[in-house]
């Protein structure tokens, strides 16, 4: 590869957009497509195609064959609560190439010693949130039951682009939640991104199930687009 285009392609991974390197198999020859140029790209479908099956892979065009190298952003799950469902939640989203960060302002909870190997942030999530970049492949679950810590989180993820927001609680905690909400200004169409009572009803009881079942979720959702593409193509 030219260094010309690993340094657009590093400066893109860099600022989590996603990209395509394409390689025509018969010259050698390597162009970059930035996500937002794909529309205007004579590959557009095919590119827009790999994009969201989030694969590499070898296709033909013509008479010439060309292998996509598709590069997209890893996975960031914000996790707002270092509570004993976040325990058993964090080794399993790590094992599924989660970059998972815990955020909670109470000291005594977050802790490395209950954390082990996690990133562990002991601030207000609105703070963190701020300070960070929420893109649209962010995922924002909240877990303290605390409308004072898991609210703030909520409306700020709310304001960006996050794939995912899942908020732990019963269905009338969960109402409760949408209606101090409202009153900040939020609409029905913010509203309804909210997942709660959050993961799939599996009928989890114990940290460890529910945390199996936000993953599943969440896997759910990301995986979404890449069903459709497929139910479509053996349609």
């Amino acid at each position: 590869m030219k260094l010309d285009l690993l340094a657009a392609l590093n400066e893109e991974c860099a600022a989590r957009r996603a990209t395509v390197l394409i390689t025509e198999i018969a010259s050698g020859q390597q162009r970059l497509v930035r996500e937002k140029d794909i529309p205007a790209d004579p590959l557009r479908h095919r590119l827009q195609e790999h994009l969201t099956l989030r694969t590499s892979g070898l296709i033909e065009e013509g008479d010439k064959q060309f292998f996509l190298d598709v590069h997209v952003p890893p996975v960031k799950l914000l996790v707002i609560g270092a509570v004993h469902v976040s325990q058993a939640l964090a080794p399993m989203a790590a094992g599924l190439d989660l970059m998972v960060t815990i955020i909670d302002p109470r000291t005594a909870f977050a802790s490395p010693e209950r954390f082990p190997g996690v990133a562990l942030l002991a601030e207000w999530p609105d703070e963190v949130m701020r300070r960070i970049r929420l893109d649209r492949n962010t995922a924002v679950l909240t877990l303290t039951h605390d409308p004072k810590i898991d609210d703030r989180a909520l409306a700020e993820a709310l304001r960006s682009d996050c794939f995912y927001i899942g908020a732990l609680g019963s269905r009338k905690s969960h109402a409760q939640r949408l209606e101090r909400l409202r009153a900040t200004g939020f609409g029905e169409d913010d509203l309804v991104r909210i997942h709660g009572p959050v993961g799939l009803n599996i009928g989890a009881v114990s940290p460890g199930e529910i945390a199996i079942s936000i993953l599943a979720e969440i896997i759910s959702l990301l995986r979404q687009d890449r069903r459709q593409a497929r139910k479509a193509t053996e349609g």
